[in-house]
């Protein structure tokens, strides 16, 4: 295929959505509900390539308020591999992006490992490793201190993302703490939030993201609570490896390793809590 005739273009919400089921076919394993809370989190953040009218590979460049990025759900359709298209769109992408932040933002991305070297060569720097973890939902005790997210946690809840992640995430926060087929829950101590978690259906089993917390025994408690609400399903984790009170917390619960990619930062890293980062929220997103 001649690159040169390859037409880039920003998605609509359909196109994100192809997207999405490649990345379903792919074994991603997305929740159904996901490309909605992608879309209004930043509807001009998809684009891709296109040959005859036909979407043919796609990736995000999400803004946060033009103060920080990220590059996800980069796919090229079977078809169209190994032909140079990815790579092309890969750089056009990261220059694109950069030119929706402000001079200086930094941008992240999660990068499985056969791809790493091919990151660091575009300027991306490994901070660390993240591994996926499967466990099987179980009916356990769940503590007291745990209860359902509600509209008026709203506020409490983004400063606390704000110290995990280290960008403000409002738009995208109060989509996927409402997603269909999920369940949001904090942990409060004197009307104080210290920690909180999303448990969401995807294609195949749940999926936890995030989880955080201010120590192991509020991580432990979120998570059994997640476990509590997908009884006999396979509930996935995906931990930074540099905690080590995550690694404990899918050892206590025999959790299996899946595989594991690794997130990177173009540009100077995000000051983030990540001793309070037990779960990562979405690969696809950050």
């Amino acid at each position: 295929m001649n690159l040169e005739n390859l037409e880039l273009k920003k998605l609509n919400k359909n196109g994100l959505k192809t997207l999405v089921g490649w990345a379903k076919k792919e074994g991603w394993n997305p929740g159904e509900h996901d490309f909605d809370v992608f879309w209004k989190t930043d509807p001009d953040g998809y684009y891709g390539f296109y040959s005859e009218n036909e979407l043919i590979a796609g990736g995000a460049v999400i803004s946060y308020n033009q103060e920080f990025g990220f590059m996800g759900l980069f796919i090229v359709h079977p078809d169209f591999r190994g032909q140079g298209i990815g790579k092309k769109l890969w750089y056009l992408r990261r220059d694109l992006l950069l030119g929706r932040l402000k001079d200086g933002a930094a941008i992240g991305m999660d990068g499985v490992v056969d791809m790493q070297p091919f990151y660091e060569k575009g300027g991306f720097n490994i901070a660390f490793r993240d591994e996926r973890y499967e466990c099987v939902g179980q009916k356990t005790s769940v503590s007291s201190a745990v209860s359902t997210i509600e509209a008026e946690d709203f506020g409490k809840l983004a400063d606390y993302d704000l110290e995990c992640f280290g960008y403000k995430r409002e738009a995208f926060l109060k989509h996927w703490l409402m997603l269909p087929d999920s369940k949001s829950y904090k942990f409060s101590e004197n009307n104080e939030i210290k920690g909180f978690a999303v448990i969401r259906k995807v294609n195949s089993g749940f999926k936890i993201g995030p989880l955080f917390a201010d120590h192991d025994a509020i991580a432990e408690a979120l998570y059994k609570a997640c476990l509590n609400s997908a009884i006999g399903a396979s509930v996935y984790l995906d931990i930074p490896v540099i905690n080590k009170g995550a690694m404990d917390l899918v050892k206590t619960y025999n959790a299996k390793y899946v595989f594991e990619c690794a997130r990177m930062y173009y540009g100077k890293p995000p000051k983030t809590a990540i001793d309070k980062v037990y779960g990562i929220t979405t690969f696809e997103l950050g």
